[in-house]
């Protein structure tokens, strides 16, 4: 999964992958050791995939709004550009840098990292927002994330402000609140905003997430011996800070874990913070169509609900 924020006026991406995820390997056990279960004789044929585009380009990323930004060169001197799903070109290579489409405009740089410009295209490749950010990133919920210097606020479709640069920090809007940074990144507090540019929830926060499912997970203390709970969007603790790690709502439940991050046991929580899975796993995913994958030792599985 990724997120992306901008702290100081550095676009960061982050990049979360389950550690161990992988999917283990298929070992078969005799049936007895006297009498060795009898082979198969029903062949398994492999699915066929069809390749519609044909590999050719030094780097893509994923198809949004029909289009997927693509590389020619490398990632200093290439170019990008966006191909249709037939792997034809909607918008010839040009740009130094290129995001996905979301709500009908894509991210480009015209320049290098350093001291390159950002805009927004259309579907035909024409800037409706003409280069001019030292950052940018996708629009969401209407308004997008610029950097002026080293300060970033929001804009919307037109390339208007709608809230003036004088964040250190920023994520995108969500449920109608983005979550902001006063002070630098290792001092500052992070507080709530609406659309407005009004601060919602104070800057008081050590650290917090986008809110989901109504509630936001956030971090009283540093990355290390903090704690987590959940906050509701008036700012107050729906569940006190009590967990060493906590993954956002999903399905009404929540990841959560007691102890460090090696020896520590994870489980979930329903919405009233009680404990509903008790912290017994090793690692765990969200849960989806009912089932959530756990690991316990080197080995995975699911649970249901």
């Amino acid at each position: 999964m990724t997120t992306s924020l901008t702290i100081g006026g550095v676009l960061v991406v982050l990049l979360l992958t389950a550690a161990g995820c992988s999917s283990p390997s298929k070992t078969a056990t005799p049936a007895s050791a006297a009498t060795p279960a009898p082979a198969s004789t029903t062949a398994t044929t492999p699915k066929t995939v069809t390749i519609v585009i044909t590999p050719q380009f030094d780097f893509v990323s994923a198809f949004s709004d029909g289009l997927a930004p693509v590389r020619i060169g490398d990632d200093t001197t290439g170019k990008w550009g966006f191909i249709d799903k037939t792997g034809h070109y909607a918008i010839n290579p040009q740009f130094d840098w290129a995001d996905s489409f979301s709500d009908g405009l894509a991210v480009v740089r015209i320049g290098d990292e350093k001291t390159g410009k950002w805009g927004f295209i259309d579907k035909t490749g024409h800037f409706v927002i003409n280069p001019q950010f030292a950052g940018a990133l996708p629009f969401s919920d209407g308004l997008a994330q610029v950097g002026i210097g080293d300060k970033w606020g929001f804009i919307d479709k037109t390339g208007h402000f709608v809230i003036n640069p004088q964040f250190a920090g920023t994520l995108a809007f969500s449920d109608g609140l983005a979550m902001v940074l006063i002070g630098g990144p290792e001092t500052g507090k992070w507080g709530f905003v609406d659309k407005t540019g009004h601060f919602v929830i104070n800057p008081q926060l050590d650290w917090a997430d986008s809110f989901s499912d109504g509630l936001a997970r956030v971090r009283s203390g540093d990355d290390t011996t903090g704690k987590w709970g959940f906050i509701d969007k008036t700012g107050h603790y729906v569940i006190n800070p009590q967990f060493d790690s906590a993954e956002p709502f999903s399905d009404g439940l929540a990841v959560v874990r007691i102890g460090g991050w090696e020896t520590g046991k994870f489980g979930f929580i329903d919405k009233t913070g009680h404990i509903v899975i008790n912290p017994q796993f090793d690692f765990v995913s969200a849960f989806s169509d009912g089932l959530a994958a756990v690991r316990i030792g080197s080995k995975w599985g699911y649970i249901a609900r």
